[in-house]
């Protein structure tokens, strides 16, 4: 197995679907990292992952708002597909088998605005969800 570890911000508050008769939440993270090209000049690059979390603990869904900081680990899925100009173009896409808060959402101070402590896990028993 194939496992991908991402700490980033969502992008999008998240959404919840049932497909098959199971239910999954869907969300988008970006995690960033900044570095300075052989010119000196600082830059940026993000990486998306695009999360599918197949579960039945919903109640972490009221959770993932936009902005929120989280840690989530799965089994990543890269996929192709054609642009709108018909180019063609990458995604990297993760089969989530865990998620954890891990602060307030980007740009705030303290802890989360969700009201969960920060680094709480969503497996654990002692939450909710």
């Amino acid at each position: 197995m194939i496992k991908l570890q991402v700490i980033g911000h969502l992008g999008k508050d998240c959404t919840t679907n049932v497909v098959n008769g199971k239910n999954v939440i869907n969300f988008s993270v970006a995690h960033s990292e900044r570095y300075k090209d052989a010119s000196g000049n600082q830059k940026e690059k993000t990486t998306w992952v695009e999360c599918a979390y197949w579960t039945d603990r919903t109640a972490i869904a009221p959770y993932l708002k936009k902005g929120q900081l989280v840690y989530a680990e799965g089994s990543p899925e890269v996929r192709g597909y054609t642009k709108n100009d018909g180019t063609q173009g990458t995604s990297l896409t993760m089969r989530v088998l865990s998620v954890q808060l891990l602060g307030g959402a980007k740009g705030e101070a303290g802890g989360d605005d969700a009201g969960v402590p920060s680094n709480a896990a969503a497996e654990s028993d002692d939450l909710p969800f």
